[in-house]
Order: structure tokens, then C-alpha cells, then sequence
């Protein structure tokens, strides 16, 4: 009977140990905003804090994406934050000393968070805003998908035993949300994708709903219409994915 009990004890606790294989993460707040009339420059993401290949990969595709995101001179290879924060302050000064009286102040808000984390996947969802004159700025969305146990970021069609037999299924989805006849050209209700044909979008993460297919605005339709989502739960697309989720 103690037996008995003893293996029961040491279930619970490797059950425990597995359920709570998650990172551990800080939120990072940083305000870059230099001056009154410097363009404001606000980030917020999370911050991986083991001291872990893991945490490292995560860290530093985040600083990447920021980097990408602030860096407003091609010609300028930034390598950190502050270097990307300075070349969008740059450009910004630029233009008003070519136009005084025309140039508005310049905007960057970019905030992250983890939508999902199991013990074989991590995503983080990556929202930025940029506004650098014009009629309105531009907000995104950026999924970043990790490997937990290769720790690394993965690319979209490694997250699919076959990404075009997957396409194929969410194309059938994409149709019946935006009521588009499967026998129709796939633009025949004002979508614009290319060449007249289907195809997944550049951002697909996980969230707890399920797979989440994010067009952003100008992806495959027009500013006005704004992001188009597609959330496809998990009962559905585990026949679909690389590593079957429980």
C-alpha cells in the first residue's frame, strides 16, 4: 500500500512538473522619447529572464522585430534598440527641416505579449503602430512562433506536416467565413490576392482559441477594411500541424 502511494506521490509530481514547464517573463518598459517635440517612441514586451538558450532566442528575435520596426534608414545597419530609436528620431528631424510647417510628430508604439505557451510551443503577438506623416499611421501584427525544446524560431510552414495541404483546408475556412463561393474566383467578393489565388497569410500564430491566420491591412484588402482574422481551433487543424497538439 505505502508502495502504492509512493508512485502516486511521484505521478502528481512529474504531472506538476510538466504542467508547469513555462518561461518565466518580465514585462520591459521602455520610453524613448528623447524631447517635447521628439518623436514619441514608446515599446513594452515581454522579457524572457532564464538564463537559457531558450530565453536568449526568444530576447533576441524580439530586439530584431523592433529593430526592423524603428529602423527608418535602410543604408544604417542598427544593432540595437537605441540605434533603430535614433534612426527613426533622424528621419523625423529630417523632414522638418525640409518642410517646418508641414511635418507632424512622429509616432512608434509597440507592445508584445505571450499568446500561447505549451510544453513544445511558445508565440509571442507582436502590435506596432507607426505614424510618420500622411492621412493615419499604420498598425500591424506579428506573430513569432518558438520550438520550446530546439530553441529556435520557427517559420510558418514549419509549423505544418504539409503547408500546402494545410493551405488547402484554410482556404475551405477562409471562404465560408467571408461567404465566397467555393466555386468562385477567390477575389470575386473584392479580396486582392495576388494573381487571383489563395494563399496564407505572412503572420500565423497560436493562441488559446486555436491557429490564428492574421492578414494585416493592404495584405489582401484594403486599409479601410482593416486586419482580417481567421482563428482555426485546434480540434480541427491537429491532423495539420508538425507536432500534434493535445
Amino acid at each position: 500500500m505505502r508502495t502504492q502511494v509512493t508512485y502516486i506521490i511521484l505521478l502528481l509530481v512529474l504531472v506538476g512538473c510538466q504542467k508547469e514547464n513555462k518561461l518565466t517573463f518580465e514585462t520591459l518598459n521602455l520610453d524613448e522619447t528623447r524631447c517635447s517635440e521628439c518623436p514619441t517612441v514608446e515599446i513594452q514586451i515581454p522579457k524572457a529572464l532564464e538564463n537559457s538558450k531558450m530565453a536568449k532566442t526568444i530576447n533576441t528575435a524580439l530586439r530584431e522585430e523592433i529593430i526592423e520596426t524603428l529602423n527608418y534608414d535602410d543604408e544604417l545597419e542598427a544593432s540595437s534598440i537605441k540605434d533603430a530609436v535614433e534612426s527613426f528620431s533622424n528621419g523625423y528631424w529630417e523632414l522638418k527641416k525640409l518642410y517646418p510647417e508641414e511635418a507632424t510628430r512622429w509616432e512608434a508604439n509597440i507592445e508584445g505579449k505571450v499568446s500561447y505557451e505549451d510544453n513544445d510551443f511558445l508565440t509571442i503577438e507582436l502590435n506596432s503602430y507607426i505614424f510618420t506623416g500622411g492621412a493615419h499611421g499604420y498598425g500591424s501584427q506579428r506573430f513569432l512562433n518558438f520550438d520550446k525544446h530546439k530553441a529556435k524560431e520557427l517559420e510558418n510552414w514549419q509549423l505544418f506536416q504539409d503547408r500546402k495541404d494545410f493551405e488547402k483546408f484554410a482556404e475551405q475556412k477562409f471562404r465560408d467565413q467571408e461567404h465566397i463561393p467555393q466555386d468562385s474566383p477567390i477575389n470575386s467578393t473584392g479580396f486582392m490576392f495576388e494573381s487571383d489565388v489563395f494563399h496564407l497569410p505572412e503572420n500565423i500564430g497560436f493562441t488559446e482559441e486555436g491557429i490564428r491566420l492574421l492578414y494585416n491591412p493592404y495584405e489582401v484588402a484594403s486599409y479601410a477594411d482593416g486586419p482580417i482574422v481567421l482563428t482555426l481551433p485546434f480540434s480541427e487543424i491537429k491532423p495539420y500541424l508538425a507536432k500534434n497538439k493535445s
